[in-house]
């Protein structure tokens, strides 16, 4: 005996591209296992990026970009609602890889929407609030929306006013209440996100609620809440007092 080691399983794996690379099959097969028996918090935030992006990158090695991705927009979140131009910026992010995030960050829209259409909007505030922070909580811009809702609460429409500062401008009260008429609504919700993060109502946003509920008031439009979508967190006026 030379005191040889014999072979082990894994020296088989290699650590350059190609057939198992950075540990390979091996890393791959841990993660999803840990994705599919774990619960919820099972896989990190770079985990779960690393892990859909195995499908952009089947054998190279996402780790890397998955946490410069988390670095550059600071969380999954951000990452799942940045542009794909601005997903491109990162070195290793490719076209296929922006269009999978993007794809991704897509369906969850679209799976929290479908909670939202297929309820009442006020019996099921969670889903609404869940809903919204998805779609608007780490846009860069101020978007204005109003969720129109008929006898029942149900969502009939929900329209993107515009992006920029909520004044008249923006969302004219006229034009907010004579919308609701030509969809038949009989209630809205008025929402806007706060780019800053912090959700706190400015002045111009409680004055503009006041004139949007007064003019609706006059032709039986209620105006049931105001929110205010930040990254840190949400504000309904009329949980404030301030409808």
């Amino acid at each position: 005996m030379t005191g040889k080691r014999l072979p082990q399983p894994e020296d088989s794996i290699s650590t350059t591209p190609g057939a198992g690379s950075h540990s390979g099959e091996g890393h791959r097969s841990r993660l999803r296992q840990r994705l599919l028996h774990g619960g919820a918090e099972a896989l990190a935030d770079y985990e779960v990026l690393e892990y859909l992006l195995f499908a952009a990158n089947p054998r190279g090695d996402t780790k890397p970009v998955a946490k410069a991705l988390i670095e550059k927009f600071g969380s999954l979140p951000a990452v799942l609602n940045a542009e794909p131009a601005g997903l491109q910026t990162v070195k290793g992010v490719g076209e296929t890889a922006a269009a999978t995030l993007k794809a991704v960050a897509i369906a969850t829209r679209r799976s929290a929407r479908g909670q939202v259409q297929q309820r009442p909007v006020l019996s099921s505030w969670q889903a609404l609030l869940d809903y919204l922070t998805i779609d608007m909580a780490h846009l860069t811009v101020e978007r204005v929306r109003v969720l129109y809702l008929d006898t029942r609460n149900h969502l009939i429409l929900d329209h993107h006013v515009g992006d920029g500062s909520i004044d008249e401008a923006a969302i004219h009260p006229r034009v907010v209440v004579k919308k609701a008429l030509e969809v038949g609504a009989t209630a809205l919700i008025l929402v806007h996100n706060h780019p800053s993060g912090n959700p706190e109502p400015s002045r111009a946003d409680i004055q503009i609620t006041t004139r949007i509920s007064d003019a609706g008031k006059l032709l039986g439009i209620t105006v049931h809440d105001h929110v205010i979508i930040g990254r840190s967190g949400h504000v309904s006026f009329r949980a404030k007092g301030l409808i």
